[in-house]
């Protein structure tokens, strides 16, 4: 009985790790948002050193908004996400928020999403749940593949740290372990 859940935590671990798609950025609908138009790059520059990446934002009716947050993601190319930051988006002369993201070479992909604050008080989140956008840099690495127009960040005669194979054996490990436990307590 023992061995059904050992047997899901191996799928649940394979399926997560293996539902990537490297390379291709994500967006979500902004129909039935308050948010007009979304401008930013298509590709994270990350070659020339420190840069930066922007996102332009105008909203329907920002008559009564207070304050617009960006929360970012960035992962990097050894697998690791690091936390979500929050950042205050700058309010333009014409209207427009403006955000701005130091990148640097080794990021894979930022994710990010927008929080809205109104002058009373309330909040709405774009999207509700999770993150709506995701931007691939210009050299990246995703479960064992390299992608981007640069190849200053690929090196063939090495491998990154594989976090995600290393995961993968650590949970095929502890599931084998559990197996053995349970056909000896038999």
């Amino acid at each position: 009985m023992r061995r059904l859940p050992a047997l899901l935590l191996i799928c649940l671990v394979t399926f997560s790790v293996s539902a990537s798609q490297g390379g291709v950025n994500e967006s979500i609908s902004l129909e039935g948002t308050s948010i007009e138009t979304l401008h930013y790059d298509e590709v994270m520059r990350t070659s020339n050193g420190t840069s930066d990446f922007r996102v332009i934002l105008l909203m329907d009716d920002d008559s009564n908004i207070s304050n617009i947050n960006w929360i970012t993601q960035v992962c990097i190319n050894s697998g690791i996400c690091y936390p979500p930051q929050e950042a205050h988006m700058d309010r333009g002369d014409d209207g427009e928020f403006v955000g701005k993201l130091d990148t640097e070479p080794g990021y894979s992909y930022i994710n990010w999403k927008f929080i809205i604050e109104m002058e009373n008080g309330s909040e709405s989140h774009i999207p509700d749940v999770g993150f709506g956008w995701r931007v691939w840099s210009d050299c990246w690495f995703d479960n064992g593949t390299w992608g981007g127009p640069e190849t200053y960040c690929q090196d063939e005669d090495s491998s990154l740290p594989g976090f995600t194979i290393t995961l993968v054996l650590a949970s095929i490990t502890m599931a084998a372990l559990m197996i053995r436990r349970d056909l000896g307590n038999t």
